[in-house]
């Protein structure tokens, strides 16, 4: 720009030092004397040689600078340089090149003025069905490599030019080879990820070598989006593409990548995707019959649990019934071990004393018969004059103890008088004692 305003003062300068003899009378040419022009001249010959001479490097743009001789230098530091007149292609060190979904309102958006965008375009997957797909692409250029980077800029000749020849051409063949590789329904069911990935690889590495095949199933979504189901009797013969593999790697077109011109891929992402009408109609049967069949899979499943609860009420209500019967039978078990052995204690005791008074009967037998058989020995032996003084001193001794308690009696019967007093004497007590017993039984 510079270089221009220079030009155009050093024009100016030669058109007043020329027209001014003409135009004598004309007042604006006489305030441009000879000298002034001169001077304008001067003026507009020492702003080309400056602006010739150096430039400035703006930050983030490598510059690919051609000498007039046939030299040439890049540029990859901001500030100002010298060219010497020479040819300068510019290339931003990163490259956003956008592919957008024109809204009504704003068009291409605001990303419009500071990145390449274009207006997406209209894609085949496999299955036929056609979608608006909007990327985002931000490729950068090697400042490594300064003969590789003058060797693209030279091939170019612009960064436009670069855009449009190298890059977009790989993006849209990117682009086409990924859609053959799946179809729509799989992009929705779960592949959108298998999808980026494939497009980055092509545009860093180069394109896929496809092959065809033949695919003699239909698969229709019935329900849940996730369950492939093949039609019976319905078979039609679908072409479907796959990559070529050779030595479990894939078959690349060869010079037909982004590596070649020192460009690396930073990114390579699908932001967007506009279905064709017909598939956004079928998309929203698909999803009311998710909706559904995920309602009565709920429905079932509230159902399956609430049977699942009855249940295990009902087993804790048997655990509950269970341990109260079980309480019950171990208290009456317990209860009938306990009556059990005090019946077999009270048997032992019993048994026992039975022994126990079967042994003193039987001592009481032997006492009796062993006295039986001293008596019976002695009435048939007879006593000896001192065993007879014995026995007479204990009877006397035990008449004598008795006669000592014996109360007598208020009522006295006196007899006649004989020889035998000492009888007479004790038969009267002994009367008397009779005779007042049944005198109390009377009274009773």
């Amino acid at each position: 720009m510079i270089t221009l305003f220079g030009i155009l003062i050093i024009l100016l300068g030669i058109v007043t030092l020329v027209t001014k003899p003409l135009f004598k009378t004309a007042k604006l040419l006489q305030w441009f004397s000879t000298k002034r022009s001169l001077q304008i001249i001067g003026v507009g010959v020492i702003l080309s040689i400056v602006t010739g001479t150096f430039f400035y490097a703006e930050p983030g743009t490598a510059y690919a600078v051609q000498y007039p001789w046939g030299g040439q230098k890049a540029v990859f530091r901001q500030g100002i340089h010298t060219k010497m007149w020479g040819r300068l292609i510019p290339i931003q060190f990163e490259l956003p090149i956008k592919y957008v979904i024109p809204s009504q309102e704003h068009g291409l958006g605001e990303q419009s003025e500071y990145a390449n965008v274009d207006e997406a375009k209209y894609w085949a997957f496999s299955d036929a069905v056609k979608a608006r797909i909007a990327t985002s692409v931000v490729i950068s250029i090697n400042t490594e490599n300064e003969s590789q980077f003058l060797s693209v800029a030279d091939r170019n000749k612009t960064e436009k030019n670069m855009i449009r020849s190298r890059i977009i051409p790989n993006i849209d063949q990117s682009i086409k080879n990924t859609c053959k590789l799946m179809d729509a329904q799989d992009y929705i069911s779960g592949q959108a990820s298998d999808f980026d990935r494939y497009f980055k690889d092509q545009l860093e590495n180069g394109m896929y070598v496809l092959e065809e095949y033949a695919d003699n199933q239909t698969r229709e979504i019935i329900g849940d989006s996730s369950t492939v189901r093949t039609i019976v009797n319905k078979e039609t013969k679908n072409k479907r593409f796959r990559i070529q593999i050779k030595n479990g790697e894939p078959v690349r077109e060869k010079g037909n990548s982004l590596k070649a011109y020192g460009l690396t891929v930073i990114q390579a992402v699908v932001t967007e995707i506009d279905w064709e009408a017909t598939f956004d109609n079928r998309l929203q049967l698909q999803k009311e019959e998710v909706a559904q069949t995920q309602l009565e899979k709920q429905q079932a499943e509230r159902e399956f649990y609430r049977a699942q609860k009855e249940k295990a009420r009902g087993e804790a209500d048997k655990a509950t019934e269970r341990a109260r019967l079980e309480k019950e039978q171990i208290q009456k078990t317990i209860a009938a071990e306990t009556e059990a052995k005090v019946a077999e204690f009270n048997l032992v005791k019993e048994k026992k004393q039975f022994e126990v008074e079967k042994f003193k009967a039987l001592s009481k037998k032997v006492a009796a018969d062993a006295e039986s058989y001293q008596n019976a020995k002695l009435v048939t032996a007879g006593l000896t004059p001192q065993e007879r003084a014995e026995w007479d001193y204990k009877t006397s001794v035990g008449v004598a103890r008795e006669l000592k308690e014996l109360r007598l009696p208020e009522i006295f019967i006196e007899g006649n008088s004989s020889k035998n007093s000492d009888n007479t004497l004790l038969e009267s007590l002994i009367g008397a004692d009779l005779a007042k017993q049944m005198m109390n039984k009377s009274e009773k």
